[in-house]
């Protein structure tokens, strides 16, 4: 059984979730003991321990200590069966990283799977949908994992109540992922969202991305999303070049003011323009795993973040050395495979 430190690195949950989606691919056995040691509440909170249960059910997995506020897991895996899921996280805990334990796995069962998933859909410290749909699952789906995800209703915090479907069709080919440059600028958007709450907010932030972008009207666009139930506020911008897309986000939040949010988002959007690598660091992240059970390949990043040096340590404990990082003043390249 693969021994996992949950304190290692930054000493989150993603430490689990890369544990669990390994543990499923390979069929490997793990324990982890000290879960997120690195967050002011230590344990599994209610949305890790919905990753943990989504992942038993498409595994028929044996646990122990898969409650909340746990800090140690022991799953043994069986063998992932494609299907149709639906989990619920019973929160506005976020369906991305749901959706990011189960994905990989499922769509290397061989079969076709639908996975409807329940609860936030843009949270803070979590992937938004924008940026699964935009930016990565492209660039999955050009590794040969035939996956689509439609959003049935945004779900913002706290109220949850959000709602996705994810199709997974069977395994195609692999394909190695080499993304090492941008290409040419292909479009630019930014998107003020607001629900249920006054649309003067979203007018607000799109007045300040102008200004701190510096782009023309015509690619900023305020709106009104009617499909949440609660209260929300979401910024993004969408920067597709040939190659890869990169999607920046900035969540409403109490204390926070319209301009504050707008100028957060983009000055993210100025960082990456600014720079010359194609892939930002939440990305970097998100393909470690698919390429490395997948065909490998490489992509340039940024200086590695401890969030990305830490995924690196719990994936090599499942399949060995199998990353290679170059650092160079232009950032840093990541071979794998």
């Amino acid at each position: 059984m693969i021994k996992i430190d949950g304190a290692l690195g930054e000493g989150g949950g993603q430490i689990l979730r890369s544990a669990l989606s390994l543990s499923m691919a390979t069929g490997k056995p793990f324990a982890i003991d000290k879960i997120r040691a690195g967050r002011k509440k230590p344990g599994l909170m209610r949305q890790h321990l919905a990753a943990v249960r989504a992942a038993t059910e498409i595994c028929g997995a044996r646990t122990q200590g898969a409650e909340v506020g746990s800090t140690a897991l022991s799953f043994e895996p069986g063998p992932v069966r494609a299907g149709e899921y639906g989990f619920n996280i019973g929160s506005a805990g976020s369906t991305s990283l749901v959706l990011q334990t189960v994905l990989v796995p499922l769509a290397l069962a061989g079969a076709p799977s639908r996975v409807t998933i329940q609860g936030g859909t843009n949270n803070l410290a979590a992937p938004p949908f924008e940026f699964i749909d935009r930016a990565f699952l492209p660039l999955l789906r050009r590794m040969g994992f035939a996956v689509e995800a439609t959003l049935l209703r945004p779900g913002y915090y706290p109220a949850g109540g959000g709602e996705i479907v994810v199709v997974i069709d069977a395994a195609q080919e692999r394909r190695a992922l080499h993304l090492t440059e941008r290409g040419a600028l292909v479009s630019r958007k930014g998107e003020a969202i607001v629900s249920n709450l006054s649309y003067l907010i979203a007018q607000r932030e799109v007045a300040r991305l102008r200004a701190a972008l510096d782009w023309p009207a015509d690619c900023l666009q305020a709106m009104t999303e009617t499909r949440a139930t609660g209260p929300g506020n979401v910024v993004v911008v969408t920067i597709a070049h040939e190659h890869v897309t990169e999607v920046c986000v900035a969540f409403g939040r109490i204390g926070a003011s319209a301009e504050t949010v707008a100028s957060e988002c983009a000055d993210e959007a100025n960082a990456y323009l600014s720079a010359t690598h194609p892939v930002g660091a939440h990305l970097a992240d998100q393909l470690l795993l698919p390429m490395a059970l997948g065909a490998g390949g490489a992509f340039v990043t940024g200086a590695p973040t401890q969030h990305f040096l830490t995924n690196v340590v719990v994936l090599e404990a499942f399949l060995g050395d199998k990353v290679r990082l170059t650092k160079s003043d232009e950032g840093c390249r990541v071979d794998i495979g």
